[in-house]
């Protein structure tokens, strides 16, 4: 085998097992998707004689609220939507007006591709719960959200069964809340957002008033946007090393080719000589 021959089939042979190796890693490392954060149960398995475990997230229920239009609204219309959630309420004497205001900022940054028409991006919903339903009526939270420019399109205050909306703090978003009875300064509910995935699962905490977890926000939002549904698999789904094996048969294939063809070259050009002598 001559130098050129040889050369070429350590190039076709290195390239396509490169690119995997590089794709590969690509995938794995290059972006830090957000993490989950509230378990249902962890369970175990043996495979081989290793004990293996499996992590079942907890799953946000879906409810029936009231929004600021006065429209029964449910958790399940909100289908394959990632959501940001927090807690308020109208009379809140401190950060309630700092959260809104920021959470508004968000919304407002958030828009789709499009150059012209309606930028409203669909695929994400905003969710204020109000943790004093007896006095945030429809028309308390209609005012609200005129104060703040709300667009209830992509956001809805709620109100409506207190216990619907402690449960779902405390149960299901691990935030604390506590009822003031009505006096304004014994309300307590946690400043962060929550950030839930199109699957109802918890992906994040963040500072509603500090703007570096606002930065953090909006940086775990656009990941998870860009995530791939784990429960659908496409069609390279766990073939890449079935692509790598016949990618480098190719190259082989490419290399032998190139071998034979030198050969066979070789010999006409030695048949020529002798013909001419």
């Amino acid at each position: 085998m001559n130098k050129k021959a040889l050369y070429a089939l350590i190039l076709a042979i290195a390239l396509p097992l490169s690119c995997y190796l590089i794709v590969k890693q690509y995938s794995e490392d290059a972006v830090a998707m957000p993490g989950h954060y509230v378990v249902d149960t962890v369970l175990t398995r043996e495979v081989n004689g290793k004990q293996l475990t499996d992590t079942v997230w907890h799953k946000i229920p879906n409810f029936s609220l009231v929004n600021q239009l006065g429209d029964t609204v449910t958790l399940d219309s909100l289908h394959n939507k990632i959501i940001i959630a927090d807690f308020f309420f109208t009379h809140c004497p401190t950060i309630c007006p700092g959260m809104t205001a920021n959470m508004h900022k968000l919304q407002s940054s958030i828009t789709n591709a499009k150059r012209v028409g309606d930028k409203t991006n669909k695929s994400i919903f905003f969710l204020s719960f109000s943790i004093d339903p007896e006095r945030d009526s429809v028309a308390q939270l209609k005012k609200w959200a005129d104060r703040f420019q709300i667009n209830p399109e992509q956001w809805w205050l709620l109100t409506g069964d207190k216990q619907v909306i402690y449960d779902l703090a405390r149960n299901h978003m691990r935030l604390g809340v506590e009822d003031g009875a009505m006096v304004d300064s014994n309300y307590f509910h946690s400043d962060r957002f929550v950030l839930i995935d199109s699957n109802r699962y918890v992906r994040g905490y963040y500072s509603g008033i500090r703007e570096n977890d606002q930065v953090k926000l909006a940086r775990d939002l656009l990941f998870l946007t860009m995530e791939k549904d784990r429960t659908k698999k496409s069609f390279l789904a766990g073939k890449l090393q079935l692509l790598a094996i016949v990618f480098l048969l190719a190259a082989a294939g490419v290399g032998l080719f190139l071998i034979f063809f030198t050969k066979n070259k070789s010999k006409q050009h030695v048949s020529t000589r002798v013909e001419k002598e």
